[in-house]
């Protein structure tokens, strides 16, 4: 073990002493070298846009220390680019988050940036959405997302109510890695800035706004009272509790059941290891209540209530989860043909997808008259895009953000997925489907009949620790320079290096420019519209990668998907 993690170590025993918790894990790992090297071996990153880590001791994990710094590090740039400076606040329910949110606002405070804080935890979008409607210079969202229990997370948002761009992330770090940890963070008492007027609560006026802007993305809403439509719905310990449930109850959605083991916050997550929608895991509970309710749609929404999942009867006494691509192709495809019909379809309207989202959209935006835009992974990079077109007075333009990930937006209100105008849309539509006589499994069907069968599978390979990243780098130096002439027999006709920015055609060497921004990512493009795309995580310590097929038959896809996920463990699961 290296002379400086020892040295780490002995300071935070010495100076970290403000939280209980803290001082009782390093005394317990006192003479571990390898428990002592993890928490010490690195500092956490502050990537593109915040933190995310382990909870607990020391400079890997995520605490009120490493929260601090990267804080004081945002109010050195808030000061330097706002006369007025302020930072609107939100957190979720995970272990510590509203510590960290108070944390964070301490040092805001003590910088004389002024800071909106949410009264209760509140979800990711309503963060972005109150930065904007409070004219806020920046944004703190206290959340991992989906991550397991253990972690915790930090996300930074800038005036626009979008997660920071990489410039400003670039800027952010910079300040960040002036900083001691101990010496150099300004910070004061959190219940005095309250009293000073320096941290103020965030009124209800704010969030009854938030909720007209969502209910305004309604299209068929009026048919959701009569319909019948009887939902099955968990938060999964998470915020999604309140908002969604009001929503749906506004539109007239009355026969709701809640998850009750899943219904109120609790950072544990006692019944899901994993609080991920995209996990059927995560929704066994909802699942057990489907078999006694026999609800149209089961609801789920993760901790921050920023994705949802949901599963619909399967026509056999059970039920069937729906994956992101098929929700966000059915939205795309009920949204274009609703507001046609209706004739709120705006002049020249444009859809904003991630290079990793289903191509299954395309015919149907041919239909519809609907430009698409792919960006790179990252709901940013879809809330960059509203942000462009609102520059230009045209953001009405816009009609849906989605990524495979379960994330969708309709309306330029904010700059992130939210969960709670996803749900609205989806109960709408299955409300819709329902007085047609038709259920969500048929629509689904009528979809791949009108449009062709495309088959995505996702497939995570876990790298934990210090070693875990350096095998992350191998495998992605790897790919590229050993870069796959052919997977499970079909021709890579194209390999993108989204690195280099360009991808060359593997016939004749030509190269053409990706027109998006750098990163870690490589695709290689099959016949047939299938592709295998992989990229490491940007917050979690995992290689990604992202399977298309296509078939006359899903089953015929299927057996495609599986023949190039074994030949990509062979080349990864090494």
């Amino acid at each position: 073990m290296s002379t400086s993690v020892n040295e780490l170590y002995t300071l935070w025993c010495e100076s970290a002493t403000e939280d209980a918790d803290l001082v009782t894990e390093l005394r317990s790992i006192e003479g571990d070298d390898d428990a002592i090297t993890e928490r010490f071996y690195k500092e956490l990153e502050f990537g593109t846009g915040g933190l995310r880590g382990v909870i607990g001791a020391g400079t890997a994990r995520m605490n009120i220390y490493t929260v601090r710094r990267a804080t004081q590090g945002l109010a050195d740039y808030v000061k330097s680019s706002f006369a007025a400076p302020s930072v609107a606040i939100s957190y979720d329910s995970r272990i510590k988050s509203d510590t960290f949110a108070k944390a964070a606002a301490s040092v805001l405070a003590a910088n004389g940036i002024k800071v909106h804080l949410y009264t209760e935890l509140m979800p990711t979008p309503m963060l972005s959405f109150a930065v904007r409607a409070l004219g806020c210079s920046a944004g703190i969202m206290v959340t991992a997302s989906h991550n397991p229990a253990k972690y915790n997370g930090y996300k930074v948002y800038g005036a626009d109510g979008c997660q920071i761009t990489l410039e400003v992330a670039e800027t952010v770090i910079n300040c960040i890695n002036r900083l001691d940890i101990f010496k150099d963070v300004k910070t004061c008492d959190f219940d005095q800035a309250v009293a000073d007027g320096m941290i103020s609560y965030i009124g209800q006026e704010v969030i009854e706004d938030y909720y007209k802007n969502v209910l305004a993305q309604g299209i068929n809403t009026k048919l959701c009272p009569d319909s019948g439509l009887k939902i099955v719905y968990t938060p999964l310990n998470g915020t999604g509790n309140k908002p969604v449930r009001e929503i749906l109850s506004r539109i007239g959605i009355s026969d709701v059941t809640i998850v009750k083991e899943q219904e109120l916050p609790d950072g544990n997550f006692p019944t899901c290891p994993y609080p991920n929608p995209e996990i059927r895991e995560a929704l066994e509970y909802g699942l057990r209540l489907c078999d006694e309710v026999k609800p149209d749609l089961l609801l789920a929404t993760d901790p921050d209530c920023d994705r949802v999942g949901i599963a619909v009867p399967n026509g056999k006494g059970g039920y069937e989860l729906f994956s992101g691509n098929e929700v966000g192709a059915m939205l795309f495809a009920y949204i274009c043909e609703q507001r046609t019909k209706l004739g709120t379809m705006p002049k020249n309207p444009i859809a904003v997808k991630t290079i990793v989202t289903t191509d299954l959209v395309k015919p149907i935006a041919e239909e519809y008259g609907v430009e698409i835009i792919d960006v790179l992974t990252g709901f940013k990079f879809i809330g960059e895009q509203i942000g462009l077109l609102e520059q230009k007075g045209e953001e009405n333009r816009y009609i849906l953000g989605f990524e495979e990930s379960y994330g969708y937006l309709a309306g330029s209100y904010v700059r992130d997925k939210d969960a709670v105008v996803a749900s609205m849309l989806i109960v709408e539509m299955a409300a819709y489907y329902r007085t047609q006589g038709i259920t969500m499994l048929q629509a689904r069907e009528n979809l791949y009949n009108k449009y062709g069968v495309f088959k995505h599978q996702l497939e995570s390979f876990t790298f934990e620790g210090a070693a875990g990243m350096h095998k992350m780098a191998e495998l992605m130096q790897s790919l590229r320079t050993n870069a796959p002439k052919e997977i499970a027999g079909l021709p890579v006709l194209e390999f993108a290096d989204y690195i280099k920015g360009t991808a060359v055609n593997l016939a004749n060497g030509a190269e053409r420019d990706l027109n998006l921004p750098k990163s870690d990512v490589i695709t290689f493009f099959l016949p047939d519209h299938a592709s295998v795309v992989v990229r490491p995580s940007g917050t979690e310590p995992k290689i990604k990668v992202y399977y298309t097929t296509t078939g006359k038959t899903m089953a015929d896809a299927n057996a495609l998907s599986e023949k190039m996920q074994a030949e990509m463990h062979k080349l990864i699961a090494q």
